[in-house]
């Protein structure tokens, strides 16, 4: 989900809108000096400050019930300041959820009196966006810190901040510079939140490319850099493992009902989307060139032909006609993690991604083990050799 850094709010279509940013985060805690000079964050971090200024003996982090749009009802880590409960949470790093109230700069920390938040869970309620959104960022920072050892999005214990009811009616995510927060606006025809468990993952894991291989945002590297944030924002789709919002390999869902905006399975399907690598692939869209990034992982894991998943049926096809067997969505994971953390860098290609994940399942799973030779077939049948 990419978003030039100078344009945060450029005209989208419904096929690029949850596509997201590939802005670098700089997140910083609500307890720390402002460090960028721009308005938004001068105003997040003078928020902060006058929301937990106030204390007493009670204060301390709890545990509140959100009623969500998208997850069902859900558990929320929240904090106590001595008059109120936050949207904010002291054992991930200090994330917050603040309601940007429809505009597109600063934001206001989400506050309740007793702990139960978002209503009945529909938008008429301005609290139930917060609550998808403060619920999928403390999955995503589990999904990393509990599969990957990660310990945030940036690797050093620091939480994310997020912003909902992002602009009038704006059916966009992304990743904002100026402020280290990702932004969720709103579907006009539903009034929804895009604050669903694969958006935020795939949001939040710009963060992590960024503080990895840096993948730049064009031609392949561009490609692989949307690819990667699909694919860990499936993983956190699974990893929630909500009866709601029930994993998938799917993109946006949840939210655009009547027409997935992109699949891991069979790609093309989105009518946007390619399902293999060709030497024109770095000449388009991110979107549309990520395609076989995300047919790998899918292939990897689950393998080719028909299978139904959670009751979806999903039937992917390969370049040369072979079949294929899966190695599982967990090693496929912990290989496409380690490939992106130690071994790809800001300009890698299809190719050379293809030798960093060889290399990553030798590390993991040895030269000689039956994941290395899935591994080379599952991007021989996406073209890339």
């Amino acid at each position: 989900m990419t978003h030039p850094a100078s344009s945060p709010n450029p005209p989208r279509t419904r096929l690029a809108v949850l596509l997201g940013t590939v802005a670098v985060m700089t997140v910083t805690a609500a307890t720390a000096p402002a460090t960028a000079a721009t308005p938004a964050a001068a105003a997040l971090t003078a928020q902060d400050t006058a929301t937990v200024s106030v204390t007493d003996a009670r204060a301390g982090t709890g545990t509140g019930t959100g009623h969500s749009q998208h997850s069902g009802t859900v558990p929320l880590t929240s904090y106590f300041n001595g008059t109120a409960y936050q949207l904010r949470d002291t054992t991930r790093g200090n994330q917050r959820t603040l309601d940007a109230m429809n505009q597109t700069t600063g934001g206001t920390l989400f506050t309740d009196p007793d702990n139960d938040w978002g209503g009945t869970g529909t938008p008429a309620n301005r609290q139930s966006a917060g609550v998808d959104a403060h619920y999928a960022a403390a999955v995503t920072w589990d999904f990393y810190k509990n599969v990957l050892g990660r310990n945030g999005i940036r690797g050093d214990g620091t939480g994310v901040t997020s912003r909902v009811h992002y602009g009038n009616n704006q059916p966009n995510a992304f990743w904002d510079p100026a402020c280290a927060c990702v932004n969720y606006g709103d579907d006009p025809a539903t009034g929804q939140t895009l604050a669903t468990l694969d958006i935020a993952g795939h949001e939040l894991t710009h963060g992590v490319i960024a503080a990895t291989a840096a993948l730049t945002h064009s031609g392949e590297p561009g490609a692989l850099n949307e690819g990667t944030a699909d694919i860990f924002g499936t993983a956190v789709e699974f990893f929630a493992d909500s009866t709601t919002d029930v994993g998938d390999y799917l993109i946006g869902e949840r939210v655009f009902t009547g027409a997935t905006v992109r699949r891991m399975d069979h790609p093309s399907l989105d009518g946007h989307s390619r399902d293999y690598w060709s030497p024109d692939i770095g000449t388009l869209d991110p979107y549309a060139a990520s395609g076989p990034a995300r047919h790998f992982f899918y292939l990897l894991a689950e393998g080719s032909g028909p299978k139904e998943i959670n009751k979806i049926s999903y039937d992917s096809p390969t370049y040369d006609g072979s079949k294929l067997l899966g190695i599982g969505q967990d090693k496929a994971v912990r290989i496409w993690y380690r490939a992106l953390s130690l071994y790809m860098t800001s300009t890698t290609n299809y190719a050379r991604a293809r030798t960093a994940t060889l290399r990553a399942t030798a590390d993991l799973y040895g030269p000689a083990g039956v994941e290395y030779g899935r591994v080379a077939a599952a991007w021989t049948a996406v073209n890339v050799r």
